[in-house]
């Protein structure tokens, strides 16, 4: 118990670290994965346990047999802090301010319910059908898999930000600047320079309020990034030229979100960048404002200039990786009113912002 206990903390201190002191659900698939994987193994390190009539726990504890199950031990606990803090921090930030103590508490009804539930399952099991505690653990992790499995298929954002917080955690290190100029409700429309494939994904790991984004229609429909730009709810444009009836689909998609008070980020280049320099804006932005009048924050990106997923050095995705663990940074300006949007001067601000970051 003693283990168990620590491992909690430890777990849920390393939620402040892994998270970049915000609410991240892409940790939660790491928790429940890190539970599963240490409960099967849990059951393998029981074979090997080094135990004796009258042991003392001094005397277990001493024991390198018995080391890899106390390991297992503190390594469930840990991921299950790591689950479940984000998870807790998630209901108070989603839930209403009129009804947040309502949803506390019958949030806790439910895990005390379960709780006894769960209780009885382990009688049953344990004393009725006569299984081993070790097949108790395996038989728990086993079942948590497959209810994993189930939760993120019905809540893909789950899924979403998981890849994203890989994707800034591996390949990237990302840093972002003034992001609380971004508001925390209401809707709000998002205008960033377009550097890479990857500039989606970067800027919705930077906040915790869902964004949908509006992008080339044939970047959308990459094969490899394709499902997650559809759980990320993005809405594909193109040239009216190209095809009018996907053009005025994209205008109809903006208004219904903003409306709805969502945040909708739109790339005015209106595709990537061929040299690594913030192109001209189009007049897109400046027809969503006049359909639905709300505030534009203005946003820059810098450092995916020359990775993998950027022009620079050929067509990207074509060329052979050269980069790992580059430096991004994302900064966001101070909000413009509504009257005062027009394309060039979004486009001087992004511009302003960029050389901030560069400075």
């Amino acid at each position: 118990m003693a283990i168990d206990t620590l491992g909690v903390a430890l777990g849920s201190l390393l939620c402040e670290w892994l998270s970049g002191h915000k609410i991240e659900l892409g940790i939660v698939p790491i928790g429940s994965i890190g539970m599963s994987v240490f409960g099967i193994d849990l059951f393998f390190a029981c074979q090997q346990l080094s135990v004796s009539p009258n042991m003392s726990a001094m005397e277990f504890l001493s024991a390198s047999d018995n080391w890899r199950l106390m390991f297992d031990i503190a390594m469930i606990s840990a991921f299950g802090g790591i689950y479940v803090v984000p998870l807790q921090a998630l209901i108070q930030h989603r839930s209403d301010d009129k009804s947040r103590a309502q949803i506390i508490a019958a949030n806790n009804l439910l895990n005390a319910f379960l709780m006894v539930a769960s209780a009885a399952v382990s009688i049953l099991l344990l004393s009725v059908l006569e299984i081993t505690l070790p097949q108790y653990f395996l038989l728990l992790a086993s079942v948590n898999v497959v209810v994993a499995a189930f939760v993120y298929q019905q809540v893909p954002e789950f899924v979403l930000r998981f890849c994203i917080w890989m994707l800034s955690h591996t390949l990237y290190r990302v840093t972002h600047k003034d992001l609380e100029k971004i508001p925390d409700e209401g809707a709000a429309v998002l205008v960033c320079n377009h550097v890479s494939y990857v500039d989606a994904l970067i800027l919705a790991g930077c906040h915790h309020r869902p964004i949908r984004f509006v992008m080339d229609k044939s970047i959308s429909e990459m094969k490899g990034l394709k499902t997650f730009f559809r759980m990320a709810r993005t809405i594909p444009i193109c040239s009216p030229r190209q095809d009018a009836e996907t053009y005025e689909t994209a205008f109809q998609r903006i208004k219904k979100e903003l409306d709805e008070g969502h945040l909708v980020c739109i790339f005015p280049e209106g595709k990537l960048t061929k040299s690594g320099e913030i192109e001209e804006f189009k007049a897109g932005i400046e027809r969503i404002i006049k359909e639905t009048p709300v505030p534009v924050i203005p946003m820059a990106l810098e450092g995916l200039w020359g990775s993998f997923f950027s022009h620079k050095g050929g067509h990207a995705l074509t060329k052979r990786p050269k980069r790992f663990w580059s430096k991004v940074q994302v900064i966001a300006g101070d909000a413009l009113q509504p009257e005062y949007v027009t394309a060039p001067g979004l486009q001087s601000r992004v511009e302003s912002l960029r050389q901030q970051l560069g400075s």
